[in-house]
C-alpha cells in the first residue's frame, strides 16, 4: 500500500514555487545592495588614503580676506 503522506500536493508545489521565486528576488536585491555598499566603502577608503598621502604635497590654501562692514 502506498503511503498517502508521500503523494504530490499541487497546492504545496505552487506555494513553494512562489516562495522560491520571491526568495530568489530578495536574495538578488540583498547581494546587489551589498556590492554597492562594498564599492562605496572602497571608494571612500581610497579617497581618504590618497588624501592623507597627498595632503603634504599641496601648499596650504590662502587665508580668505574678510570684507569690511559698512
Amino acid at each position: 500500500m502506498a503511503n498517502p503522506w508521500l503523494k504530490k500536493n499541487p497546492f504545496m508545489s505552487m506555494w513553494l514555487s512562489g516562495f522560491n521565486s520571491a526568495a530568489g528576488s530578495m536574495r538578488g536585491h540583498a547581494v546587489s545592495q551589498a556590492k554597492r555598499q562594498t564599492a562605496s566603502a572602497m571608494t571612500t577608503a581610497t579617497k581618504d588614503i590618497f588624501g592623507a598621502w597627498t595632503a603634504g604635497l599641496t601648499p596650504p590654501a590662502p587665508a580668505k580676506k574678510r570684507r569690511k562692514r559698512r
